[in-house]
């Protein structure tokens, strides 16, 4: 179900402008990888994050998953993704890792657009074609 206050063509070339800011913001000490993600709730409000590197890169902090933690952290566990924009300052290829997928997808809305730096320029996904066969514990509603 779509949130009627929102617009249904997200802006998403400001959405990457907003995960662009972000990424200047990274902790990149060890790979220089500066990674931004910016995302829209469907409300309206836009949260954003960056990479956190740990010098144990497994517990490095993806810039998707220190905005969606910054989202329900503000506004509990509610908020529902309606457009996600991944921006990488070193012009790499970045979609979002498959940890970010499977967490992303306790909160997108499937038919979310997911834009990502590739190797050509962009590219826009659904969320659900990201992510064709997340984990899914969620009830179901009647």
């Amino acid at each position: 179900m779509t949130d009627p206050g929102v617009n249904p063509t997200p802006d998403m070339d400001g959405l990457l402008q907003r995960a662009v800011h972000a990424a200047r913001n990274s902790y990149s000490p060890y790979s220089g990888f500066r990674v931004g993600a910016a995302l829209l709730l469907t409300s309206g409000q836009v949260f954003t994050g960056t990479n956190v590197e740990n010098v144990s890169y497994g517990l490095t902090i993806c810039a998707e998953r220190a905005a969606l933690a910054t989202a329900v952290s503000e506004l509990g566990p509610g908020i529902r993704i309606a457009a996600v924009a991944v921006a990488n300052l070193n012009q790499a290829a970045s979609p979002p890792c498959g940890a970010c997928r499977q967490v992303l997808a306790e909160f997108a809305l499937p038919g979310a657009p997911v834009l990502f730096p590739t190797a050509n320029g962009h590219r826009t996904m659904a969320f659900a074609d990201l992510l064709p066969l997340a984990f899914d514990f969620k009830l179901k509603e009647d």
